[in-house]
């Protein structure tokens, strides 16, 4: 009886080990366009992205949230849809992944290419749109200082060479390089081009959580809301080559970064999410 009762002690705690995030002083939230997992997984027209998938943590059931890509991206940053129009411009007052960083004593930044100038919140300076920036919406960040926290793009690699990287980056490929404008093979020449020093440096490899994911599938594809994507999750306590089978959605990936950087508060649909603790050791 004593046997058995350790027995089961110790499965609890190794289930609880388990379910843990790894702390993490810089994550990195990545996203691409309007792809099922089909048409990026083993396409020879990504072969950087399929590498990445290979050699860390690839999410084969990964579903988006619901049709256009706005409502997903917010559900990334804010754990709800709140809006499905793709046109929608306004400042935004909802819980938000930005209020619970600062609350907690975080930095972020966002990194967005074709940026017109640091602070910007406008709708769009083609071939970028804001809509693809979901932290540019919220009040926390529009109607303060933080808004200088949204950059262009060309600031990452500085900051990465500079050991200045906050703790939370969400980074905004254009239109052209996050193949929604553009072909899956320039997006992944773009991610092997920025990707590769983010991977190999000090900072990351010291304990970095990176996400890559598609917003959204084909329209044609409505399963869970928003269809099956590709989604890899990179970093050093990554399990090598690891599929997970668990089904997940951007909450969870939210949930996640959160988890990792130590918060113990969530926005919205993230709260009761549950984290992708299965890919880490």
């Amino acid at each position: 009886m004593l046997f058995s009762s350790f027995f089961h002690y110790v499965s609890s705690r190794c289930r609880f080990l388990r379910e843990t995030v790894p702390n993490s002083s810089h994550v990195f939230i990545l996203m691409e366009e309007n792809h099922s997992y089909s048409s990026v997984i083993g396409n020879s027209s990504m072969p950087y992205f399929n590498s990445l998938a290979k050699k860390y943590g690839l999410a084969t059931q990964y579903y988006a949230n619901t049709h256009p890509s706005i409502g997903n991206y917010f559900m990334l940053a804010a754990g709800q849809i709140i809006t499905n129009n793709d046109s929608f411009c306004s400042t935004l007052s909802q819980d938000n992944v930005v209020r619970h960083l600062l609350t907690a004593g975080k930095t972020f930044k966002a990194y967005a290419e074709s940026l017109p100038y640091a602070g910007y919140t406008g709708c769009a300076s083609y071939p970028y749109v804001k809509r693809h920036n979901p932290l540019a919406y919220f009040s926390d960040v529009a109607n303060s200082s933080e808004k200088y926290n949204l950059v262009s793009f060309g600031q990452f690699s500085k900051d990465l060479a500079n050991h200045t990287l906050p703790n939370y980056s969400f980074i905004v490929p254009n239109l052209l390089h996050d193949a929604h404008d553009g072909s899956l093979s320039a997006a992944d020449s773009w991610l092997k081009t920025n990707i590769v020093p983010l991977i190999a440096s000090s900072t990351f490899q010291k304990d970095g959580i990176l996400i890559i994911v598609f917003d959204e599938s084909f329209d044609t594809d409505t399963h869970h809301g928003g269809g099956q994507l590709a989604a890899v999750v990179i970093g050093p306590k990554v399990k090598p080559g690891y599929r997970s089978t668990n089904f997940y959605q951007h909450q969870n990936a939210l949930k996640t970064l959160m988890k990792a950087l130590g918060l113990n508060s969530f926005s919205g649909a993230a709260s009761g999410a549950a984290s992708m603790s299965d890919y880490f050791f």
